[in-house]
């Protein structure tokens, strides 16, 4: 059993060379040439000048909180500069700020001079949220170690790897040219597969639940490419989407961005589903040992059956919830079901939900499938 055990190590070990080995070539790294221009630092706002009109030589009028705030982070910390922030008017577009409020300032700095020189305009850019979002990561990570105990901390750390795998190696991967459908679903893949172990280990259970979400996820974003290309989707119907044409020196597939966020979107629940199925399914083997193969994939299905329906009913909530405002929109201004539905806007969010969902679906007999040969006559670990 020891030998075993110290097998099982390796291979989860050469698992995780393999994954850095083959992604590692898809990382971009930041040009020592670049020179960066502009610059974003946090602020605290020491006093409030008040708010004074302005109009520029095109005639257009407006108004300017002119501010002093003192740098919290940054190569300035503890210096203060004066900074202004532009007001329109308009609810939601401006941002208000007051004595003591945490700011993101943006500067422009000159190399050549020294401080305060060097900074040639500065401006308020944002408010600074870093801190209420910390604390609810911390409250969430917290509760998973206090509740999940041993189990908790490995979600963390698959949680985390997921996320390192996302922004380090997927987005430069995108950045650098690559094909975003195929990447995606080899990152996802990778991903799927480490998380499986962290999570359940070297079992039969965690080879169930992976199969059956690699093959959902490559049905998902198979299904997206089919359905994109009939309903003649572009990847361009959000202006985020088309800002990324005018992006220099980066060339991107906005088509393949778009069904490699599908992807992305769908294989959370896919997993939760697939670990589900097969947890269970081997619960019912440990029951009843003399099961056939054919009665174990039966006993899955059931359970599948009552899982499916419920996160396929998440699935599709969490992509109408994202885009609620464009409903009420629509709503408001008394859209034609027909130009509502035919909107390359709301054909995209019916593509996504609709090959997540499938791709879900279909995840269930592959894990039961998978299980109920894996788990026959043979003595569970």
């Amino acid at each position: 059993m020891k030998n075993i055990s110290w097998i099982k190590k390796l291979i989860y070990t050469l698992i995780c060379i393999a994954f850095i080995l083959v992604t590692y070539n898809l990382q971009v790294l930041a040009s020592e040439e670049e020179l960066l221009v502009e610059h974003y630092e946090q602020a605290v706002v020491i006093k409030d000048f008040g708010i004074k009109s302005i109009e520029n030589s095109a005639g257009f009028t407006g108004a300017e909180q002119m501010l002093e705030v003192e740098f919290i982070s940054g190569p300035y910390k503890g210096n203060k500069i004066m900074v202004a922030n532009g007001l329109s008017g308009m609810e939601g577009m401006d941002i208000n700020v007051q004595e003591g409020s945490k700011v993101v300032i943006c500067y422009f700095e000159d190399q050549n001079t020294t401080f305060p020189d060097n900074i040639q305009q500065a401006y308020v850019s944002d408010v600074v949220r870093t801190g209420y979002l910390k604390l609810l990561v911390f409250i969430f990570a917290l509760l998973m170690v206090l509740i999940g105990a041993r189990q908790g901390i490995k979600a963390l750390l698959a949680l985390s790897l997921t996320i390192l795998c996302l922004y380090k190696i997927l987005l430069p991967a995108l950045m650098k040219g690559y094909s975003p459908l195929p990447i995606t679903i080899l990152i996802l893949s990778m991903v799927t597969i480490i998380t499986m172990l962290l999570v359940a280990g070297f079992t039969r259970k965690a080879l169930a639940a992976t199969l059956g979400t690699i093959g959902g996820v490559i049905i998902a974003g198979l299904l997206a490419y089919l359905g994109g290309d009939l309903a003649s989707l572009y990847g361009l119907s959000t202006e985020e989407e088309r800002m990324l044409l005018f992006v220099e020196n980066i060339k991107i597939d906005t088509r393949g961005l778009l069904f490699a966020g599908i992807l992305i979107g769908a294989i959370g629940a896919i997993m939760d589903v697939t670990i589900s199925v097969a947890s269970a399914l081997e619960e019912v083997k440990k029951a009843n040992p003399d099961l056939s193969s054919w009665q174990l994939i039966q006993s899955a299905m059931r359970v599948g059956n009552d899982i499916m329906g419920t996160m396929a009913n998440t699935l599709i909530l969490a992509y109408v919830g994202g885009g609620l405002p464009f409903l009420i929109l629509f709503t408001a201004y008394d859209f034609t079901a027909i130009r509502i539905l035919n909107s390359e806007l709301i054909a995209t969010e019916i593509v996504r939900a609709m090959a997540g969902s499938i791709g879900l679906v279909i995840s269930v007999p592959l894990t039961a499938l998978a299980g109920g040969v894996l788990n026959y006559h043979k003595k569970l670990d």
